[in-house]
């Protein structure tokens, strides 16, 4: 009942109901939103009123229900306006989930603080009242959970429409997505033959959105047709791709593609900072003592200078000055980092040995945070002269320039999954630039501190010398 329809070849005077490709979704669509609608009203109602009646019985649970009808106006105007009835609640529960919930604890605080401008002395129950949210928090998330299937039901395994028109380009491949052949479908970019538009039309009924993969000489009579189809349609352009494009606009006749963008806003950049400086700071202060015993155990290794500094790659491809313990005999110190250090490396002291294998080499830099050039949590900054295997990092993947984005860190999303050490091999260096794309793509204050707390089981590691 939801599948799509099987598209077959199209031969002269094919009915037009044939030129359907997909049954509509929007009704049902429509159908899903009012389920997560009715879910998310009994869950307040019921989490408020259980919860009420068992801190005072009857009369809880009426005082209760007035708090639920009191939320429930607040609580549905934040909802609609967050997305949590859309398309993206009904593709990612947890999306959903997590709008929800915002939106409840939004009309909770709305309720307080109208009711203690009211009545500043009224006896309510916070407890109650706190408790009662909280339970219908948990009813709405568990709720629709439970429609994830009815969601199913209705939909089908996608809750849109997406089209496919194969009219010579490159081939694409979409989990969901229909495909069609314009040949075999009849479908021509003509822009001077109104049949040609009406057979389009027809083909994209009740179709969300429509990807053309056609040759370069075709790409603008298709985008002209497209912008007619009351559908959201894109044209398969590969060098996109090739640039990295991030996002497209136009300058008077002119298109532009941007290619690159700072990862993150002021605000973030304001949050990212006011943390590293804390953590910092407070890290300096806890640890004095053992960063004042390493310092002596340097000295009286061999009589050399405490710390090792080297010229590394930072944010926006600028040099900086890295600090370290100094691990190695003075003599031997490899500044450009030409040479990584091996297992049995003849140049690492006793003391270098131990402070390597416990990541303690490493705490110097949490000055080169407060000085603004490293952060705690970033991307590893290495050595220019750097190899992994018999070529320099950048020569293995263009893409390694990418890391430089945002500051380098004492730890990052590599270092806690184990890509640490020597790169003996290519391989080696491919799997920390894969993580460290991978966290410049999202960040947050809240997976920093998780990449934190992964660095402590990671201190002590094999490949850490």
């Amino acid at each position: 009942m939801n599948a799509p329809f099987v598209v077959r070849p199209l031969k002269e005077g094919t009915e037009v109901d044939e030129l359907l490709v997909a049954p509509s979704r929007e009704r049902r669509r429509l159908q899903c939103y009012v389920a997560l609608l009715i879910g998310d009203i009994l869950s307040i109602i019921l989490g408020c009123g259980v919860v009420g009646y068992l801190f005072a019985g009857k009369g809880g649970l009426a005082e209760s229900l007035v708090h639920a009808q009191l939320i429930l106006p607040i609580f549905l105007t934040v909802a609609f306006y967050n997305g949590s009835y859309s398309i993206v609640a009904l593709l990612a529960s947890w999306k959903g989930i997590f709008r929800a919930t915002v939106a409840m604890v939004i009309a909770m605080v709305v309720v307080i603080f109208v009711q203690f401008l009211i009545q500043p002395g009224a006896g309510v129950s916070r407890a109650a009242f706190n408790g009662g949210g909280l339970v219908a928090m948990g009813i709405i998330a568990w709720s629709r959970l439970q429609l994830r299937s009815f969601v199913t039901w209705r939909c089908g395994p996608s809750v849109i429409n997406e089209l496919i028109i194969d009219d010579g380009g490159p081939q694409v491949n979409l989990r969901g997505a229909i495909r069609i052949s314009a040949a075999a479908m009849g479908l021509r970019p003509d822009l001077n033959d109104p049949h040609s538009l009406d057979r389009l039309g027809l083909v994209l009924r009740n179709i969300d959105r429509v990807i053309v993969s056609c040759p370069a000489g075709r790409r603008a009579n298709w985008a002209m047709m497209l912008k007619g189809a009351n559908v959201d349609g894109e044209v398969l352009d590969d060098e996109v791709a090739r640039l990295g494009a991030q996002g497209a606009r136009v300058v008077g006749k002119h298109g532009l593609l941007l290619v690159s963008a700072g990862p993150l806003g002021l605000r973030d950049r304001a949050v990212k900072r006011l943390f590293d400086i804390t953590f910092a700071g407070s890290a300096i202060l806890a640890l004095s003592p053992l960063l004042i015993l390493v310092a002596l155990a340097v000295k009286l290794q061999d009589g050399g200078p405490v710390f090792f500094m080297q010229r590394r790659m930072g944010r926006g491809n600028r040099f900086f000055n890295m600090y370290k313990f100094r691990s190695m005999t003075q003599a031997l110190c490899d500044k450009d980092g030409n040479t990584s250090a091996s297992k049995d490396d003849q140049r690492i002291t006793k003391v270098g040995k131990f402070i390597r294998r416990t990541s303690i080499d490493e705490l110097p830099q949490l000055f080169n945070v407060l000085l603004g050039d490293m952060s705690i949590v970033g991307p590893r900054p290495h050595a220019t002269g750097s190899l992994a295997g018999d070529k320099l990092f950048w020569e293995v993947d263009l893409r390694y320039w990418q890391r430089h984005c945002l500051k380098p860190g004492l730890s990052g999303l590599a270092q806690v999954r184990g890509y640490r050490g020597a790169t003996d091999h290519e391989s080696d260096l491919i799997n920390r630039l894969q993580s460290d794309l991978e966290y410049l793509e999202g960040w947050t204050i809240m997976r920093d501190i998780q990449i934190i707390v992964l660095t402590l089981r990671v201190l002590v590691h094999d490949r850490a010398f």
